[in-house]
């Protein structure tokens, strides 16, 4: 199944005696992400860093828990934090191009599906209080490297003896800001890359079989981590990885919601 990004996206072939301009057309739409707005970011080479770190890191266990926590304490608050989404159609050539209406679509969508997820769960959901400020788009920042390096080095191919396997990681003291300002007791993280085919890909693909090779269409890479906010420890934290889901549909992003928050300790 191919993953479409149902809109027809017009070729802009690169000047021929501009090679900074060709360059800048290969994946270099610099901007700002609209999860991450504390600095400037190559959204592309990010998400193939994402995905990059995935593939390495296989096989990994789909969901994790810190030793010592098995489930959340009855009556526990998580704090749903903004999450960190950006969506890209793939180009005829396999260009990953930002594509702003859908994200911002997307995090709509999936914020809602975690909320009304909470009454499914028994969890008790909430949404951050007052506005997003530099502290909580610095804890994003540092739960997507964080998240990364669980990925890549929590077990498989770069796995770190010292972990042993284990889901020893943390946000730091930082996080206990979050307790202070919202009064939860953990907070859930999300990050999602999500890309799909354009109808050029989408024939490219098809001459492709026919000539015997394959090319990729989208994919769906992200993490989910539930983090203490009293130490700033990871006590769960869940991958996804696959050529599936849609967040630009609200019935769609329930299912990847349901995806993320796989064997949930609720």
């Amino acid at each position: 199944m191919h993953r479409s990004g149902g809109r027809r996206l017009t070729a802009r072939p690169p000047a021929a005696h501009n090679p900074q301009q060709m360059q800048g057309d290969r994946c270099a739409v610099r901007r700002r992400s609209p999860a991450l707005s504390g600095g400037w970011v190559f959204p592309c080479r990010r998400w193939l860093w994402v995905s990059f770190v995935v593939f390495l890191a296989l096989p990994v266990r789909a969901a994790s828990l810190a030793e010592g926590f098995a489930r959340l304490p009855a009556g526990a608050v998580v704090l749903l934090m903004p999450l960190d989404i950006e969506l890209f159609s793939v180009s005829a050539g396999g260009v990953l191009e930002p594509q702003a209406e859908w994200t911002e679509k997307a995090h709509a969508n999936l914020r809602q599906a975690f909320l009304t997820r909470s009454s499914v769960l028994k969890v008790n959901f909430m949404p951050l209080p007052g506005e997003v400020d530099e502290v909580v788009e610095s804890l994003n920042r540092l739960h997507g490297a964080v998240g990364q390096a669980i990925i890549l080095h929590q077990s498989g191919l770069f796995a770190l003896p010292t972990k042993e396997g284990k889901l020893d990681w943390s946000l730091g003291d930082e996080a206990a800001l979050m307790r202070e300002r919202s009064g939860a007791d953990y907070a859930l993280f999300a990050f999602v890359r999500d890309s799909y085919a354009s109808s050029e890909r989408v024939a490219m693909m098809v001459v492709g079989a026919l000539l015997g090779f394959g090319l990729s269409g989208g994919m769906q890479v992200g993490y989910a981590s539930l983090v203490d906010l009293s130490s700033g420890r990871v006590v769960w934290f869940n991958r996804l990885l696959r050529q599936s889901g849609d967040l630009r549909e609200f019935d769609k992003a329930r299912e990847s919601c349901d995806a993320l928050l796989e064997k949930f300790p609720e």
